[in-house]
């Protein structure tokens, strides 16, 4: 250690350079990182849609409609030669349309009307469009010269083409709404005026070689792009201030600032590791979920933490020391002087604190996973042209959503008797297949190829059923049941892919997720503290307190009857906990510190009032954090994590403040007794009691 802070403090020029040059470098790398926007490509390999994905790429050349175009005031000849324009558009592999369904020769009022309706309705056509992965954006910046301003675009494709064209601006729109707070909050909270600028350069460093290096990653998911730096950068500011806190004090003592540095670095050294150590385990466990997402972020998220902490303890130290000369000449008195006497008020208010959140627990408990919950990207923006667009096409053609079935080729008497079938599930509105479209009579062999490639390959057969209901929901999903329970009855293999599809695996995928992943960050994290404070209760009093505030805040959405993106559900449990336990560990150091000397109410008390400007500040940035990403984001996830991080850490600071200083209280006698720490002597405190004192022995 001695010789690290020693080539670190004459180095500093050196190692400023480096971390300089890396940035840049990792700014360059972060423009080529591929950015993945398809939610169920997270998906784990062996769920059905996914099977059934891999196994139609393969077996067909044609791939299930991503997106759905509208074109009004056309004749149905008209329609028919737009088609050919927009299936001649870069990035367009398949346009479905009435034509492949139906002889266009056929008079109009003889057309099956239900299909009629479904491709062609008051001189406006619609199209089942295929567009190719990677050309979302050109794609349909090509459709949109053909079809103008009247027409419009739906689907995953439109939806991933306009995510594409949101992110880097939404990104930089966060940042832009959370560096002035990040600012102003430590301006008031520090002591110089440059010291919020080495505190940001620090982390900013760090939050751009770790948004760099997942190029290694090969590709990272839009969530992770659009929340990963603004956590990362929230979570690990505190690593920096305490760093320099701590130098501040040794310049107080040292003459040479390189002694100072060294000192400090040492000091914080552990502690910050320990601060870091609690928040990575958080996120680490989200790499253990099965739906791949989980995977990304939490890897991303450990790795810049680590960056932060490594950024924190080397580059910091050396930045500080080029600029100590400036942090002489801006220091000031701080704007917010410590505050001594709120101690007393939370103290006041414990038992009534107390019984508050007790009579919280138990319902909020229980409500937090009773949500309306959504799976997929959630509604579009509706002052955007995607969301416009949506609520067009489904205003006049109805919400539609394909479900996909491949079962096995060669008995088309059986494949007519399982589509007759699937007709009948309620909210299907056609059921396209071979039998049911040209009809079991006519043999394969009296058609051109062109139609008979749409239905079969060599070994399975392709039927698409069509739905009026969304992508997802309670109808959406029970359609998808009925379609899997009718192939079953009929075929032993079956499979079935689709958007309603892979959102009803993903939402088997992700709940089945939330069980390991909140059991394994609490054992993580409860693990680190019973090492960290070699006691039995104060772990499970600090996972109480958060846990708490988690609840709370989970169950909100349930009690205001507003639905829930469920990936925003299961990230939060881990992040919230990972990321805000550090205030509860402050807060139970400085209580064991002081309880060596002090009655139980006067450690807690004088702890609050030391440490309650350093959990004020970082709450309020983390949670700035979060409201800039609900304000600054289009997309419902995204929006959705921003407020659940935005309310949920105010909630863990509230219960830090309240509840905690109540239980440490209420369990003092216990934890002494299962505590490796050395608490008040028995002798020393029988004699402040008999000389009637309390504080300080």
């Amino acid at each position: 250690m001695d010789r690290l802070t020693k080539w670190i403090t004459e180095q500093a020029k050196l190692i400023v350079i480096v971390f300089v040059v890396l940035s840049l470098i990792c700014l360059g790398l972060f423009f080529t990182v591929k950015v993945n926007y398809d939610m169920t490509q997270y998906l784990p390999e062996d769920a059905q849609s996914t099977v059934a994905l891999k196994l139609m790429s393969e077996e067909f050349s044609s791939s299930v409609p991503n997106a759905r175009v509208m074109m009004p005031d056309l004749t149905i000849t008209e329609a028919a030669q737009v088609k050919e324009k927009i299936a001649a558009a870069p990035g367009v592999t398949e346009v479905m349309w009435l034509d492949d369904m139906a002889d266009l020769k056929t008079p109009e009022e003889m057309l099956d009307q239900s299909l009629l309706n479904q491709y062609y309705k008051d001189s406006v056509a619609a199209y089942d469009v295929v567009i190719a992965p990677e050309m979302e954006v050109k794609a349909t910046n090509a459709i949109y010269e053909i079809i103008g301003e009247d027409g419009g675009i739906s689907g995953m494709a439109a939806n991933i083409a306009y995510s594409r064209n949101q992110i880097l601006t939404e990104v930089i729109g966060a940042a832009s709404i959370l560096l002035p707070v990040i600012i102003i909050v430590l301006l008031l909270t520090t002591n110089s005026w440059i010291s919020p600028i080495l505190f940001l350069s620090a982390i900013g460093v760090a939050v751009i070689i770790n948004m760099g290096t997942n190029v290694v990653f090969g590709s990272i998911s839009y969530v992770t792009q659009s929340v990963s730096p603004i956590l990362q950068l929230a979570v690990s500011l505190d690593y920096a201030i305490f760093l320099l806190s701590s130098f501040e004090r040794f310049r107080k003592t040292e003459t040479d600032v390189k002694i100072a540095m060294q000192l400090a670095i040492k000091e914080s050294f552990v502690s910050i590791a320990a601060s870091a150590a609690t928040t990575v385990l958080g996120f680490l466990a989200l790499v253990f979920m099965r739906f791949g997402i989980g995977s990304d972020l939490g890897m991303n998220l450990v790795k810049g933490v680590a960056l932060s902490y490594v950024s924190a303890v080397v580059f910091l130290p050396a930045l500080a020391l080029c600029c100590v000369n400036l942090l002489d000449k801006t220091t000031h008195k701080r704007i917010i002087p410590e505050i001594k006497k709120l101690g007393n008020v939370f103290i006041k208010i414990r038992i009534p604190a107390l019984i508050l959140v007790a009579l919280l627990v138990i319902p909020c408990f229980m409500a937090q996973s009773r949500s309306d919950f959504i799976y997929g990207n959630g509604t579009p923006a509706p002052d955007s042209r995607y969301g416009r667009d949506t609520a067009k096409i489904n205003e006049l053609f109805g919400e539609n959503t394909q479900i996909v079935l491949l079962v096995p080729k060669g008995d088309i008497g059986r494949e007519a008797q399982m589509c007759s079938k699937l007709q009948e599930i309620p909210h299907v509105t056609a059921v396209l297949s071979y039998a049911s479209t040209v009809g079991s009579s006519i043999p394969t062999e009296f058609l051109s190829n062109d139609i008979v490639k749409n239905f079969y390959s060599e070994n399975y057969s392709r039927i698409i059923i069509n739905s009026d209901t969304g992508e997802e929901g309670g109808h959406a999903f029970q359609v998808v049941e009925n379609v899997r329970n009718t192939a079953s009855e009929y075929y032993e293999e079956n499979y079935s892919c689709g958007m309603s599809a892979n959102l009803y695996d993903m939402k088997y995928v992700v709940r089945g997720d939330t069980g390991i992943v909140n059991g394994l960050a609490i054992a993580f994290i409860l693990l680190t503290l019973l090492i960290s404070f070699r006691s039995l209760t104060l772990p499970v009093i600090l996972i109480f307190v958060i846990e708490s505030a988690i609840w709370i805040n989970l169950s909100t959405p349930y009690f205001t009857n507003t639905p829930l993106v469920y990936l925003g559900y299961l990230v939060i449990n881990t992040v919230q906990l990972g990321a805000t336990i550090d205030y509860a560990i402050l807060l139970t150091d400085g209580y064991l510190v002081r309880r060596r000397s002090m009655y139980s109410t006067d450690a807690v008390k004088g702890t609050i009032n030391d440490n309650i400007i350093s959990i004020l500040t970082s709450g309020l940035i983390l949670s700035a954090a979060g409201l800039s990403l609900k304000m600054t984001s289009s997309m419902e996830i995204v929006k959705e994590l921003g407020l659940l991080l935005f309310r949920g850490t105010l909630l863990s600071m509230a219960l830090v403040l309240l509840a905690l200083p109540a239980l440490l209280i209420l369990f003092d006698a216990v934890t002494a007794k299962l505590t490796k720490f050395p608490f008040l002597i028995k002798e020393r405190e029988k004699k402040i009691k008999k000389d009637g004192k309390s504080g300080e022995a």
